[in-house]
């Protein structure tokens, strides 16, 4: 077969079954906040979701963990809104460690149970009746105007084809596939941050002390398929289980098909060669693997281009946007793609790079004495350029490698989430495109849902 060959699609209508004010692409945690968000303003929303539930890679990719909601030094809150929101129900649940106190939720992280995230989710989402959600459904391409504004998607399910029409739309898919389908063009990092998948074992503690790197290291002829670089777990609320995060697929484009499916083959072999590494090093113990992701841990892929792209110099001079919509604390983290290295840029003023879990350099990029609290993350970063009515929620937002490697987790992307929100409510409410929308008002119904400004 030549890469010529085609087949001819015969063209046919697809009936148009709903219709809302908002349509979300993606039911990750940002793109559930920012359903809930636009609809407790009053909008009426269609949330469309490819899994079988929310909560994106904090549920079906096991990664419970979120982080601190004050800044580094423990004296003011500066995440707050719907993220503190599901940490306080999480609590009623005993599904989530200490997260009031700012010492404890800095050194360990906040640990969440993700199957009861996945219920509160639901519950989350249920509480608003003007949402209507589409789970197991995917998107499948965009309907434009002749003036390039998106009018409808098309959504495909058991059910079969199908369109919805909207006056704004969220693409918060995590791959920019609303965006890019829109006309909206993305670029793509040279060396993109590699994906990992998590995995869920009971008996982990029979194990006894140990370096995972070395024994990795002592073993790898025999197990070449085991995981290299670096590696962390945690204990899940409410469960004797324990998470590890470990694998790392290098070389892996997280916009192609083709290397998505090597990476979720590659991330399990990794996983499969660390329990036949356990098996033979330490056979009475009783670890046992519990449960697989259903989906890969992916850091990163395409980015938008925006109408103000984030940059890492600007962010971490500490810059007070007018745009403003979410702060975070968590250091510049950058996996990388070519070998075993992790760099740290931390808010306390320090910068460690290791190789091969082996601290190898370590300086400061901050004067003596000096520290970053917090940064702050702009709206403008999320608003594709030239838009009307589409805006972005999530890790497609337009970043430089350095500030992306801080706002590329959880907490931070939440807050994108919420603001995406009501910046769509904003547009559909006035009459006006989605880089129109006021900021300070944007900022002010943040505020008057919880969100935290410092």
């Amino acid at each position: 077969m030549n890469g010529n060959d085609t087949i001819e699609i015969p063209a046919r209508k697809v009936k148009v079954t709903d219709s809302a004010d908002i349509c979300i692409v993606g039911g990750s945690c940002t793109g559930v906040f920012a359903a809930v968000r636009a609809a407790r303003l009053g909008a009426k929303v269609i949330l469309v979701e490819e899994q079988n539930r929310f909560g994106g890679v904090a549920t079906c990719g096991l990664v419970g963990m979120w982080h601190s909601v004050y800044d580094i030094t423990g004296e003011k809150q500066v995440i707050g809104g719907l993220t503190f929101e599901m940490l306080e129900r999480l609590e009623k649940r005993g599904a989530v460690s200490e997260f009031r106190d700012p010492a404890e939720s800095r050194r360990w992280g906040i640990r969440l149970n993700s199957e009861e995230l996945t219920l509160e989710l639901d519950a989350m989402v249920l509480e608003q009746k003007n949402i209507r959600v589409y789970l197991q459904t995917r998107y499948s391409e965009t309907v434009r105007k002749p003036d390039g504004t998106v009018e409808a998607l098309v959504l495909e399910n058991k059910s079969g084809r199908f369109g919805v029409r909207a006056d704004a739309f969220i693409d918060a898919s995590g791959d920019a596939v609303l965006c890019r389908d829109a006309g909206f063009p993305l670029h793509f990092p040279a060396h993109p941050q590699p994906p990992t998948a998590c995995a869920r074992f009971s008996g982990w503690d029979t194990l006894g002390k140990f370096n995972l790197k070395e024994i990795c290291d002592q073993h790898r002829d025999e197990f070449p398929d085991l995981p290299c670089g670096y590696a962390w777990s945690m204990d899940i609320p409410g469960s004797t289980l324990m998470m590890f995060a470990g694998t790392r697929v290098m070389h892996c484009d997280c916009s192609d098909a083709d290397e998505i499916t090597r990476g979720e083959f590659e991330s399990r072999k990794q996983i499969r060669a660390l329990m036949d590494l356990f098996r033979k090093i330490r056979p009475d113990s009783k670890l046992a693997l519990e449960t697989l992701p259903s989906v890969l841990g992916i850091r990163e892929g395409g980015h938008i281009r925006s109408l103000a792209p984030l940059r890492g110099e600007e962010m971490l001079a500490g810059t007070d946007f007018p745009d403003t919509i979410g702060c975070g604390t968590y250091p510049v983290d950058i996996h990388g793609n070519e070998d075993e290295s992790i760099s740290f840029m931390y808010l306390t003023g320090q910068k460690l790079v290791y190789k091969a879990s082996r601290l190898v350099s370590e300086e400061r990029w901050l004067p003596e004495g000096k520290i970053l609290p917090f940064y702050r993350i702009p709206l403008r970063c999320l608003i594709p350029e030239g838009t009307r009515n589409v805006i972005s929620a999530g890790r497609m937002l337009d970043a430089d490698p350095v500030a992306f490697g801080a706002v590329r987790v959880m907490v931070n992307l939440n807050q994108c989430g919420e603001a995406a929100g009501v910046a769509a409510w904003q547009a559909v409410h006035h009459r006006c495109g989605i880089a129109e929308t006021d900021f300070r008002e944007t900022r002010r119904l943040l505020t008057a849902g919880g969100s935290c400004f410092a």
